[in-house]
């Protein structure tokens, strides 16, 4: 069987995905943060892809349930089970189908490996979302313990900053950086559903990943954060800043992260804590015209 290892760099830190060779044929997301690990340098984790099955492993009884979302129907179903210190993690591309893919890692995540279903009916079968729905968790999980949160968010660029559009699915945050990109000739995209944010000694940045939901924008780039938009729609256009405990609140619910598992809870909180005494959040009361757009930008210009 014909093998690669290929190393990754995404917001700074690095992992490693090793797998049957002509996977990474369709990991076309992934090729601008191809990398060389540096001497010296620790990969967050390391991804050993198996080759497919036509059937994946039963759970059985001494993998005690930890974590179930099965909340809403037309998003990936996840579980998480531990046994020991070992974990297991099923998960299906919708609530009611079938599980599809299966990682099992150690205590920390660091090292694991990635089992999926092999179904000609799909296009690349289930591929590409097995190893983007791997690396986006086992990125979410290794990643909080240096002040980085993986985020729900659209990401637009206007000069030397980034700013993060927040909402529930549905609330328009791709359509938002879109009506900044018509509004204004110097803004674009840096990525619109899972960018990388990481509170450094000098500030907070946002960081284009491999991860960008239905929209393929895969930018290795990086600005600091201008401000944070909690977005609400509404039949006009309306701003204000958040205070501290619902800017809180709404960062927790868009960040990723294990929360029942306390060590990785309290680096979520604490990182939480610190981004929102040095990013401003608002929230914008909205319609879906340039005018949202313009006020938007006009509120966090006057006050940076």
């Amino acid at each position: 069987m014909n093998r690669k290892q290929v190393s990754y760099c995404v917001a700074e830190h690095y992992f490693v995905i090793d797998a049957p060779a002509n996977v990474f044929e369709l990991m076309t997301n992934y090729v601008p943060f191809e990398t060389v690990v540096p001497s010296g340098g620790q990969p967050l984790f390391t991804l050993y892809v198996n080759e497919p099955r036509t059937s994946l492993d039963i759970v059985t009884e001494d993998w005690k349930t930890v974590y179930a979302d099965n909340r809403e129907e037309d998003m990936p179903r996840i579980e998480i089970y531990r046994r020991n210190t070992d974990w297991l993690v099923c998960e299906a591309v919708s609530r009611d189908s079938e599980t599809c893919l299966q990682i099992t890692a150690d205590e920390d995540f660091s090292h694991c490996q990635l089992t999926f279903l092999d179904n000609n009916e799909r296009p690349n079968g289930y591929t590409r979302f097995a190893i983007d729905n791997a690396t986006m968790l086992l990125f979410a999980f290794t990643s909080l313990h240096y002040a980085t949160l993986e985020m729900h968010a659209s990401v637009t660029v206007r000069g030397d900053y980034g700013y993060l559009f927040l909402g529930k699915s549905g609330t328009g945050k791709s359509t938002h950086s879109r009506l900044w990109m018509e509004t204004f000739p110097d803004a674009w995209l840096l990525n619109d559903d899972n960018p990388i944010v990481r509170l450094k000694a000098d500030g907070a940045f946002v960081y284009g990943s491999p991860w960008s939901g239905k929209t393929p924008c895969y930018k290795n780039d990086m600005r600091r954060i201008g401000a944070f938009v909690k977005l609400v729609q509404a039949p006009y256009n309306k701003m204000h800043t958040l205070r501290l405990p619902e800017a809180y609140a709404y960062i927790l619910s868009s960040s990723s992260g294990l929360k029942i598992v306390p060590e990785m809870m309290d680096k979520l909180y604490d990182t939480i804590s610190r981004l929102i005494q040095t990013v401003q959040v608002y929230g914008l009361e909205c319609l879906p015209d340039t005018a949202a757009a313009r006020l938007c930008a006009e509120e966090i210009m006057h006050k940076e």
